[in-house]
């Protein structure tokens, strides 16, 4: 296999080539060729995904889910389900792959609808982020959806994914709530979801520890 030679995003990386070394049906192995700063040779092993949809620069898409109810707290909508590379549960954020001649905004909706059986609405969307970059290229863009609880068609919602169960949690006790759920049973946290839960809790109960609030 030839390799494919393309100019380095990184101002510091003076040489840059790639070959494949692993074909999988969602995943490929490759080899990367570089030259550091101070002029060595180095290699790198990463892992690609083979479904990223062309001219869209991310692979998936992870949705920040607010389900808002009449005389109810406002609740984050997780799923809790088997992951094979884990070996156990993880707790997650809705997500998925963006499918061909989808938008981002598109495949958020329907990857919700798809594993919670909610439907929402888009009210924000973030940049391009990377996962795990000293492993992999897998990138994603976190969308943020409100849910209308008290629509009839949100009252008693219908998944189509047999395997994935969704959890509510509360927003104002989210990082509470998931501690509670690691100390009863072997589960993995998503570290998007541990982070946001840290923003969560910054936010409720120590405002002023906030650096914008420190001005």
């Amino acid at each position: 296999m030839p390799e494919t030679k393309s100019e380095s995003n990184c101002r510091c990386i003076a040489c840059f080539s790639q070959k494949k070394i692993k074909f999988g049906k969602w995943l490929t192995l490759e080899k990367t060729t570089y030259v550091d700063p101070s002029g060595s040779t180095r290699t790198w092993e990463t892992a690609k995904r083979t479904t990223r949809v062309a001219n869209i620069a991310a692979d998936g898409v992870a949705i920040i889910a607010l389900l808002k109810r009449t005389l109810h707290k406002d609740c984050v909508v997780m799923v809790r389900q088997f992951r094979p590379p884990m070996g156990c549960n993880t707790l997650e954020f809705p997500a998925g792959l963006i499918d061909d001649n989808e938008t981002i905004e598109t495949a958020a909706l329907r990857e919700l609808k798809e594993e919670t059986g909610y439907k929402g609405e888009v009210v924000g969307v973030t940049p391009v982020t990377c996962l795990d970059p000293g492993l992999s290229n897998c990138t994603t863009q976190m969308v943020m959806v409100h849910i209308n609880g008290d629509d009839l068609e949100n009252i008693n919602p219908t998944q189509q994914l047999e395997f994935v169960e969704v959890i509510l949690l509360p927003l104002d006790e989210f990082q509470q709530k998931i501690e509670e759920l690691l100390q009863k049973e072997k589960i993995v946290v998503d570290s998007k979801v541990y982070i946001y839960a840290m923003g969560m809790s910054q936010a409720f109960f120590k405002p002023r520890e906030l650096p914008v609030l420190k001005q």
